[in-house]
């Protein structure tokens, strides 16, 4: 399931439950690759920043290489990692902070 994030719904999204972010460009061939892991992920919430049309966002978090992934729990970043990555990657991470 994915949200398009941005400034005004940004931190009201990420606010509750275990969340997985991605900051991408629609420049960077790494992001079109991942689309497809991330499509496979059907019952994952995951928050989609643009990185160009949400600079605020991105320089907040100091995203600068693309794809970045942030997991939020409850609000809070407890993961950060970037680059393409397949679904069984990203789900590991995430089971992780189900703790």
């Amino acid at each position: 399931m994915f949200t398009e994030l941005n400034n005004k719904n940004f931190d009201t999204e990420i606010k509750n439950g275990l969340k997985l972010v991605e900051f991408y460009t629609s420049w960077c061939g790494y992001c079109k690759k991942q689309k497809p892991e991330l499509e496979n992920l059907e019952k994952i919430w995951i928050g989609l920043v643009d990185a160009d049309n949400e600079q605020e966002i991105t320089a907040r978090y100091n995203v600068g290489a693309f794809p970045t992934f942030l997991i939020f729990k409850n609000g809070q970043e407890v993961e950060r990692f970037s680059g393409y990555k397949t679904k069984e990657d990203i789900m590991t991470r995430l089971i992780n902070h189900f703790k």
